[in-house]
């Protein structure tokens, strides 16, 4: 085993608890937004297993201050490289789960109208361009900033605030 004396990595890295505690609040998370730009469950653990095994090899100073949006770039350019190696999309109106209203005590014609409306929303996000369907997932399936979506995609903010505006008034019309 090789001695860790005279590492320049800082204490916490080593013995690995910034990463578990990023992997704590942050995975069930990111294999739902890979599971959606890859459309398989396998897959989204493994693209997010990689972002992780990744996530260890980073100094913790560099890293923390933007964690979150490190993160999502990592496992969203993990992710396109998956798609690119396979070469073939995926449809992912089936495993996307989104956060719309449903309330537990909802008459059972009410549930199922929301579950059909969710439905059709997806459908219609899944006909969207490419960069906006996946600025709609990083913002409200991942809940990012606009400056963390930014980020992960290399866009500037103001770009990211029309691809969202775009996105979401198309959406709105479809959906009327």
């Amino acid at each position: 085993m090789p001695s860790l004396k005279g590492s320049r990595l800082p204490r916490e890295s080593l013995n690995g608890s910034w990463v578990r505690a990023a992997l704590v609040e942050h995975e069930a998370a990111l294999i739902r937004y890979a599971r959606s730009v890859v459309g398989d469950a396998d897959r989204a653990r493994d693209v997010v297993q990689d972002t992780f095994l990744r996530l260890c090899r980073q100094q913790p100073d560099v890293v923390r201050p933007h964690l979150r949006a490190w993160l999502y770039t990592v496992c969203r350019r993990r992710a396109l490289d998956v798609l690119r190696k396979e070469r073939r999309m995926h449809t992912t109106t089936d495993s996307v789960t989104w956060n719309l209203p449903t309330a537990l005590d909802d008459a059972p014609a009410q549930q199922a109208e929301a579950g059909e409306t969710r439905q059709r929303l997806l459908a219609e996000l899944e006909t969207l361009p490419g960069k906006q369907r996946e600025v709609v997932r990083l913002k409200f399936q991942a809940g990012l900033s606009y400056r963390d979506i930014a980020d992960a995609m290399d866009l500037k903010v103001g770009y990211v605030g029309y691809l969202l505006h775009t996105a979401l008034k198309t959406l709105r019309e479809r959906m009327a």
